[in-house]
């Protein structure tokens, strides 16, 4: 049958539910590094105030590196992090079982969306609770791993920013304020992985489940169909990807990090599934992609492309197909990511 636009809401809206969890996620681990930063920076601050009250125009990176009050803030910034990190492991992993429950929930109703009313001798398959029990285990064991480089990182980058010369020139306090500003953005440099960390993982968590569903129904499923969102925050990839149709077994779809694109499993025809004398009718997704774009201003193509890519485009020298890159990353997954214009002026 076909993947209407009836069928695609549902997928999306079990995919926006997912995503309203984690935004959820987002502002209370933002909460805690905020209140974190509130009680850590007058430390940091006391720490610079005395090494700037010097008549010296330097103060030199081994002269940073060893005192001991910048010491102590940032041993006081370690402990705090190592909180931050638990409270998000914590945080995301605490939704992960709605998650996949819904994602198998809103998999089997676009299935049955796509069969005859009252279709008979059709049974769809679905996962049992060890099935589910291991997505869960999975994501939560990425989770862990992802996490524990939280801390390091973020620690890591504020030594860099504090542990290094300063000229401290006619006016300390204002050197002091660069810095601190530098060192929250390092601290800070935690709290956006830590968010992305959530946003990816609660909808690979969701992707997992929504493979493992379509799996028990393989016998029925033609192929996975590639949707993207149509909206300015969209990008050349996942337009480019938009319609595209991939083998049952795919997880996905592999868009970038924090991407919202979704696959619609899309069933057999009714014939094949045994059900005779009743037409399919497959809407054209690459029509409506290019319907979409051309429908925008060209102020609101080159946002969304950038102006070299979308003269590219409009000038046909490029096809959608080839705005789209896969990237391998062995610390994630591999996904696909917007050609750089660099790759397609090579071509």
């Amino acid at each position: 049958m076909a993947v209407t636009d009836e069928v695609v809401a549902l997928v999306r809206a079990s995919r926006d539910l997912t995503v309203a969890l984690t935004d959820q996620q987002v502002v209370a681990i933002t909460r805690g590094w905020v209140d974190a930063w509130d009680e850590l920076a007058p430390e940091f601050a006391d720490a610079l105030a005395v090494l700037l009250a010097t008549d010296a125009d330097v103060i030199p990176a081994s002269v940073l590196a060893k005192d001991r009050r910048l010491g102590q803030a940032l041993t006081a910034a370690r402990a705090r992090l190592d909180e931050l990190a638990a409270l998000t492991e914590v945080t995301v992993t605490n939704d992960l079982g709605p998650v996949v429950l819904d994602a198998v929930d809103a998999h089997l109703a676009s299935l049955q969306a796509q069969l005859p009313p009252e279709a008979p001798g059709v049974t769809l398959g679905t996962l049992d609770d060890d099935a589910l029990d291991a997505i869960v285990a999975r994501s939560t064991q990425q989770i862990a791993s992802t996490v524990a480089l939280l801390a390091p990182a973020a620690e890591a980058a504020m030594r860099a920013e504090l542990i290094r010369g300063i000229t401290v020139g006619d006016n300390p306090n204002a050197v002091a304020r660069r810095i601190m500003a530098r060192t929250e953005g390092a601290f800070n440099g935690g709290l956006a992985r830590a968010a992305r960390i959530a946003r990816t993982e609660m909808l690979d968590a969701h992707r997992a489940a929504d493979l493992g569903t379509a799996k028990a129904n393989r016998s029925m499923i033609a192929a996975k169909v590639w949707i993207c969102t149509f909206d300015a925050r969209t990008c050349g990839s996942c337009l480019g990807q938009h319609g595209t149709e991939w083998p049952v077994d795919e997880f996905g779809p592999a868009d970038h990090q924090q991407g919202r694109c979704i696959f619609v499993d899309r069933t057999k025809t009714w014939a094949e599934l045994g059900f005779t004398g009743i037409e399919d009718d497959e809407p054209d997704r690459a029509a409506q992609r290019d319907e979409w774009f051309a429908g925008l201003t060209e102020d609101s193509q080159n946002s969304v492309l950038g102006k070299s890519k979308a003269d590219l485009l409009r000038n046909g020298d490029i096809a959608w197909a080839d705005l789209s890159k896969r990237i391998d990353n062995d610390a994630w997954r591999p996904s696909y990511v917007e050609t750089p214009l660099k790759d397609l002026l090579a071509q």
